[in-house]
């Protein structure tokens, strides 16, 4: 008994046949393709745009040389007809500097052949001279393909007709000439030569389609100027939503977490201390309405392009931000040496930012002593060119380790220290969180 072929594994008939099916459907795949069509209609059109330019051309061509213009008693010349095909061309495509048509030109060949191609039609000379000479292709093209779809049309149609007509009609074909005129049985092949010749057709429309939707994107496409300009967009667009996300952090994201903990705080005690309980609540008040100042200026600046500048703080507001975590129950210890206003206002306002994280992680993550207070030290010491910062807190013991590589405000504030010239360290030691940033200015930096 032979032994059968292994599962899974196709015959050799099953192979070829497949293989032929695939050959097929590749070799018919243009006359199938809708694009085929559509991107015929557009060379088409320029085809019949091309033909007012040409004729006014011949006609101008006639008045200035009478013997070489259409009126002439042998008809238009080769030299003569290349030269006012080029005129026409060039006539044409200047028409891309009138208001509009840069931009029809541009809808339309992405309505019909495709390709990536600039959203608004530029204005920039080059880009001009670009649309002009895609324009001028595609009406000497498109003139070239109406002239061969015409005669191709009328050559199939006659051929169609053969089995069925005399043979005068064959004879003044455009194509054949009068000796192969098909004779007697030979006549019976015309729609199949008829149908060969629609196919040929079809094929060379699919060709310089295909050019078409190749060379579209060269003349109408952007510019590796415009491709760098809209790289460069995108890219400040991505650097300023970071930057709307990270005021989101620093503002707000300190508001609320200051906010949860008083409201905390002033449930526990509002018994026993409702004096206490007031001043938490009224704490509360003040800082949701700061927290929505910074929302509306964030939400005002995805709305408008040029928004209002956000409120700044520096260091002359860090009592204020030490005040309000002590209404959060917390007991925070200031300690300041030197002159805050000798510091450059940048520097101040990323000194203060630094202050205002390292507090809020404390108030998350700090190790409360017995009474349920978290501990944080603040330290502010500003030299000649130089300003150091600290922040410590006791840690619960569980949190070291999760805290150790820093959070993502720590990473952004790390990140907007080292712009400065400065560093930023920060981990546990001894049951310590301590977060220490130097931001230099001047010589130092």
């Amino acid at each position: 008994m032979p032994a059968s072929p292994a599962r899974g594994r196709p015959l050799p008939g099953a192979a070829c046949h497949d293989a032929a099916v695939g050959t097929v459907r590749r070799v018919t795949a243009p006359l199938r393709s809708a694009a085929t069509y559509t991107r015929w209609v557009y060379l088409l059109l320029g085809g019949v745009l091309f033909v007012p330019f040409y004729v006014a051309v011949l006609v101008v061509l006639s008045l200035l040389a009478p013997g070489t213009g259409a009126g002439a008693p042998g008809g238009i010349g080769a030299p003569a007809g290349l030269v006012a095909a080029a005129a026409a061309a060039l006539l044409g495509a200047a028409a891309v500097w009138l208001p509009g048509v840069a931009n029809a030109q541009s809808q339309v060949t992405r309505a019909l052949v495709g390709g990536r191609l600039a959203e608004e039609p530029r204005t920039l000379p080059t880009h001009r001279l670009r649309a002009a000479a895609g324009l001028a292709a595609h009406l000497l093209v498109g003139f070239v393909l109406a002239l061969v779809t015409m005669v191709a049309l009328t050559e199939a149609a006659v051929l169609a007709l053969l089995p069925v007509s005399a043979p005068g009609p064959v004879q003044q074909s455009p194509l054949l000439p009068a000796w192969s005129a098909p004779r007697g049985p030979l006549r019976w092949f015309g729609p199949a030569a008829g149908l060969a010749v629609l196919a040929a057709l079809v094929y060379l429309a699919a060709l310089l389609g295909a050019g078409a939707a190749r060379l579209a994107p060269l003349f109408l496409g952007p510019s590796p100027a415009d491709r760098l300009a809209a790289a460069q967009a995108r890219a400040d667009r991505l650097a300023e939503r970071n930057r709307l996300a990270t005021e989101l952090h620093d503002s707000v994201g300190h508001a609320l977490s200051v906010v949860a903990l008083q409201a905390g705080a002033a449930s526990r005690v509002l018994d026993s201390d409702p004096e206490f309980a007031r001043r938490a609540l009224s704490a509360i008040a003040e800082r949701a309405r700061g927290a929505s100042a910074e929302l509306d200026h964030v939400l005002g600046a995805l709305r408008d392009d040029a928004p209002a500048p956000a409120p700044q703080h520096t260091l002359h507001d860090l009592p204020r931000l030490v005040e309000s975590a002590r209404a959060a129950g917390a007991r925070v210890e200031l300690y300041h040496e030197g002159d805050a206003a000798d510091v450059p206002a940048v520097v101040s306002r990323e000194a203060y930012r630094v202050c205002q994280e390292g507090i809020t992680n404390a108030l998350r993550h700090g190790r409360p002593d017995p009474s349920g207070v978290v501990a944080v030290r603040v330290g502010v010491r500003v030299g000649e060119e130089s300003l150091v910062l600290t922040v410590t807190n006791p840690v619960r013991s569980g949190r070291v380790r999760g805290r150790a590589g820093g959070g993502s405000g720590t990473r952004g504030m790390a990140e907007r220290v080292r712009l400065l010239g400065g560093g930023l360290r920060s981990g546990a030691e001894d049951g310590t969180w301590r977060l220490e940033a130097r931001l230099p200015w001047g010589g130092d930096r």
